[in-house]
């Protein structure tokens, strides 16, 4: 779960996610031929040679992750037979595919004996997003990878994705994180993302012949070079070189108000992330836009917004304890009121990172 720092990754930005306490586990039995058979509790069988290309199904990810990990000498290149169960939604923003990733590669690396040192979780993270870039066919970023295989219980993970340094930042043991879904299924394969990143990739060349300087990403762009831009990027890529630029800021602003325990700064500053989303970066949706203006009119919300990718899945809600309970409640109620349906939600904490059982 994200708390703030969206489509900042692949735009080589700052990201505060943490792994939650949801569960995908993975089961396998290693094969003395290159046949891998899958079951999922949730999807279903199926099966395919390790090397045939991807087939479109859910056994696309542990396949690529196999894959990925012997080209990289972590595995021998050998099939396997493998059992998926999972809580976690899919196509929520949820990082189902990371969850799957990272528990394919731990229970791989444990069928041969390995064991995975902490300094090697940052290169596994990366192992990890390589496959479902390369194979899978999305052009995700690090973030996901990194906080499910890197997070730490009770805080969340600030992650420079230029230079992939990370460290933990503490949660206040006061706050609840609730994460409602809108019920809005979304497909990162669906082209959506990928265009995103597209016109991210079209603002950074508009900049960089502008400013006269090389830019490896938008998020070498200075916030007061903006206005500077305005007239040189065409308006769909000003917004989004304006989103990545202060959601950036919006990272660094979080972090400081968790470091003095001022939830009031956090609350604002994720209102406004949502707030850029919807208006810059164009990936909110109306389930998501009334559960977070609603959010806002309750007692002890902590801050509020869409987290993950966006074009539906889930919001991300930070409450104050004691309130938790009521507001939960009066939130799902407000929503059904509108949509004319119950929203799924969970009250959940920053919880350890995935490991081997």
């Amino acid at each position: 779960m994200n708390l703030i720092g969206e489509h900042t990754d692949y735009n080589g930005g700052l990201v505060l996610p943490a792994a939650i306490a949801r569960d995908t586990r993975v089961a396998v039995h290693l094969r003395g031929d290159d046949r891998v058979r899958g079951r999922s509790r949730e999807r279903g069988p199926a099966e395919a040679d390790l090397r045939a290309p991807r087939a479109g199904d859910w056994l696309d990810y542990p396949r690529g992750v196999a894959r990925v990990l012997a080209e990289a000498g972590w595995i021998a290149a050998a099939g396997f037979d493998l059992e998926v169960e999972t809580d976690l939604p899919e196509g929520a923003g949820l990082s189902s595919s990371a969850a799957l990733e990272a528990a394919t590669a731990l229970a791989l690396l444990g069928a041969e004996g390995r064991v995975l040192a902490h300094a090697d979780r940052p290169s596994l993270a990366l192992l990890c997003q390589r496959a479902e870039v390369e194979f899978v066919g999305v052009p995700c970023g690090a973030m996901d990878q990194f906080a499910v295989l890197c997070g730490a219980p009770g805080a969340a993970l600030r992650l420079d994705c230029a230079r992939l340094e990370s460290r933990p930042v503490a949660l206040p043991e006061e706050l609840a994180l609730l994460i409602f879904d809108t019920g809005v299924e979304r497909s990162l394969r669906a082209g959506a993302y990928a265009e995103r990143r597209a016109e991210c990739e079209r603002a950074r060349v508009q900049a960089e012949a502008a400013l006269g300087r090389a830019l490896g990403s938008l998020s070498e762009i200075e916030a007061g070079e903006l206005s500077a831009l305005a007239s040189a990027l065409d308006p769909v890529a000003l917004r989004r070189a304006r989103h990545v630029v202060s959601e950036n800021q919006r990272v660094l602003d979080v972090e400081a108000a968790l470091g003095r325990s001022d939830l009031d700064a956090m609350r604002e500053a994720l209102f406004a992330g949502h707030a850029s989303l919807r208006d810059d970066f164009a990936v909110t949706c109306a389930e998501s836009d009334a559960l977070v203006d609603a959010a806002r009119e309750l007692p002890g919300c902590a801050g509020a917004r869409m987290t993950g990718a966006g074009f539906g899945g889930c919001t991300v809600q930070l409450v104050r304890s004691g309130d938790a309970e009521r507001f939960a409640a009066a939130l799902a109620e407000r929503f059904r009121e509108r949509f004319g349906r119950a929203p799924r939600h969970w009250r959940t904490e920053a919880a350890p990172p995935a490991s081997l059982l």
